[in-house]
């Protein structure tokens, strides 16, 4: 770090949110092109319309400057100070073990019947319990990790409003989405909201999650989520699942509740790894289906770092659509990998009764709690 940003920043305690913020401020003023690295620290947003994305920023305080957008290329380097283990705001909550285990239900919901899908969501802070004896310092949407499936058709209009309810900044990235992202997926501080519209393109199984720098951190710590749509013309009726993988790299617990750690992540280790949020939930409370019926797992990578090699023992897949369905499907796989960012349709038909655990058949990961049962009952 040069000896102008050592003078701003100063020594002290990276955890100390509110004097971090009010010095990096100063720096982007005294170093224009460290600006746009600590976008996680900007202040808040100016009333924007664009006809094609008619993206919006309000606030409590009315309008306000535009921030800096994130920048992928400096997130890590420079903002790792910011995001440390226990910086998280949630990391000193008390009372964590009072929070109740819930599974997470991978039914995909019905798509819109009325061409627009209306979504209103808020960037909070939350413990979530992963398991009996673990509970985490979450950046969630909506309070959950990971945050609700939303399911519309290609050619619906999404109409999405995201507002910060925490202390960090933090924005919404669709990658279903063909949108200016400087725009759109913005960074808006606590207390104020980005809105926008879109229109799917493609079928497939996608990602969203927050953009805001570092976004490693901010991914890492459960902010992302699913987004399905559907092509107009009907795919083969099928039971159908959605399965967000992602990994989990904590510090020690504080008061019964584990925050993220930010050097865990850069060093792709993690402690668990998850279907839907949870390590290894499908094994107590497996997903039920009979035979005969056809099953479509819509699978999403989530990482932040790692790709999830999808397998289901004991069965092979009639249908990967590494592309928009129903264009185009390879025929008879074991496996295939989907890429941390990335999203992937399986289907099979399930011809015999049994228990058929699906896997991410990087077993290292598989181990770390990214595995489920499938029970096909007769």
């Amino acid at each position: 770090m040069s000896d102008d940003v050592t003078e701003i920043l100063g020594e002290a305690d990276p955890t100390d949110r509110r004097t971090f913020l009010a010095r990096a401020s100063a720096l982007s003023l005294a170093i224009p092109a460290a600006g746009a690295a600590l976008v996680a620290c900007s202040p808040g947003g100016q009333r924007r319309s664009d006809s094609a994305t008619k993206t919006v920023v309000s606030g409590t305080r009315g309008e306000a400057r535009q921030p800096h957008n994130s920048d992928s290329r400096l997130d890590s380097s420079v903002l790792k100070g910011e995001h440390r283990a226990g910086s998280s705001p949630t990391g000193s909550t008390q009372g964590g073990q009072s929070v109740a285990f819930q599974r997470w239900d991978p039914t995909l919901p019905p798509a819109s019947t009325t061409g627009r899908v209306q979504l209103s969501w808020h960037a909070r802070e939350a413990p979530v319990r992963i398991s009996d004896d673990t509970v985490i310092a979450g950046w969630t949407f909506e309070g959950d990790i990971p945050g609700p499936i939303v399911h519309c058709r290609v050619g619906d209009t999404v109409e999405f409003t995201l507002t910060n309810d925490a202390d960090i900044p933090h924005s919404m990235d669709f990658h279903a989405a063909q949108i200016d992202p400087k725009q759109a997926f913005r960074s808006v501080p606590r207390g104020q909201s980005v809105s926008f519209t879109f229109k799917p393109k493609y079928a497939g199984a996608y990602m969203y999650h927050c953009g805001t720098a570092p976004v490693l951190m901010h991914i890492g710590s459960g902010m992302f989520g699913a987004i399905v749509v559907s092509p107009r013309e009907p795919l083969p009726a099928a039971k159908e699942f959605v399965l967000v993988q992602n990994e989990y790299y904590l510090a020690d617990a504080a008061g019964g509740v584990r925050a993220s750690d930010y050097q865990k992540m850069l060093n792709t280790l993690p402690d668990f790894v998850a279907f839907n949020g949870r390590p290894s939930q499908y094994i107590k409370e497996p997903i039920r289906v009979k035979v005969g019926d056809r099953v479509r797992f819509w699978v999403v990578s989530a990482g932040p770092s790692h790709p999830c090699n999808f397998h289901v023992v004991g069965e092979q897949f009639d249908r990967v659509y590494v592309g928009a369905p129903p264009a185009s499907p390879l025929i008879g796989v074991q496996t295939f990998s989907v890429p941390p960012g990335g999203g992937m349709v399986y289907e099979l038909v399930c011809d015999i009764p049994g228990e058929f655990p699906f896997v991410n058949h990087g077993f290292g990961h598989g181990q770390k709690g990214a595995i489920g049962i499938l029970s096909v009952e007769a």
